[in-house]
């Protein structure tokens, strides 16, 4: 996850140079006269490593316009913290005055993904943000033995 401006420009300079570095090996894969085959299973990782690179990118760009993923049972309750940071433009050194603690400690948190966080401090840290968290409770009716889609009743 990306979660400053300095690690998305980097991301983004590592993006145009690995685009490069897969034009450039499918080149010379094919001027070695290789099959499809092989030439796919030599740029399968290469390209892999992009998309997941694109898709990192991506989603701090998304998370810049306010746009975030919705949250269950409090799974990804650190990554929507740090969603939250990056979506007001605001630094970790700036949450790190609002919540009175050094900026290394929002790092080591947002690095572990607060880890271990309590109600009382995520509190805090909605608070520092200016965010109200709202929450919706549904009754599961019944769970799938086949791990399908339990349905919710609200």
């Amino acid at each position: 996850m990306i979660r400053n401006e300095g690690e998305y420009k980097e991301a983004v300079e590592r993006l145009q140079q690995e685009a490069a570095r897969l034009r450039e090996s499918q080149a010379k894969l094919k001027e070695m006269d290789l099959s499809k085959e092989e030439i796919k299973r030599v740029m399968d990782p290469i390209r892999s490593f992009h998309e997941q690179l694109q898709e990192e990118v991506a989603s701090y760009e998304r998370l810049k316009r306010g746009e975030f993923d919705e949250l269950h049972n409090f799974d990804g309750l650190g990554r929507q913290l740090v969603a939250l940071r990056i979506s007001q433009g605001a630094s970790q050194r700036e949450l790190a005055e609002r919540l009175g603690v050094h900026e290394s400690q929002v790092s080591r948190d947002e690095r572990n993904e607060y880890h271990g966080l309590s109600v009382e401090r995520a509190n805090r840290i909605l608070e520092a943000l200016r965010v109200k968290l709202t929450t919706s409770v549904r009754s599961v009716e019944k769970m799938s033995v086949k791990g399908e889609v339990a349905t919710a009743r609200g």
